[in-house]
């Protein structure tokens, strides 16, 4: 994992397309802003998983024999 300290305003690139800007620092709550192509999903991470659980239920993997 890469860590990286940031200050408001500033910005950290994924690659060429994906723009990632600290708008406010409030406590412990961070507000970051995000620039991504329309083709590229942008999830919160609880979102990610309970929609990949969900679809999991639906379409269970078969038993490994």
């Amino acid at each position: 994992m890469l860590v990286l300290s940031r200050k408001t305003n500033q910005s950290i690139m994924i690659g060429d397309e994906i723009e990632i800007t600290v708008l406010s620092v409030s406590g412990e709550k961070v507000r970051l802003g995000i620039k991504a192509p329309r083709e590229v999903p942008v999830y919160r991470d609880e979102v990610y998983a309970a929609a990949h659980a969900h679809q999991r239920e639906a379409d269970p993997a078969p038993p490994i024999p």
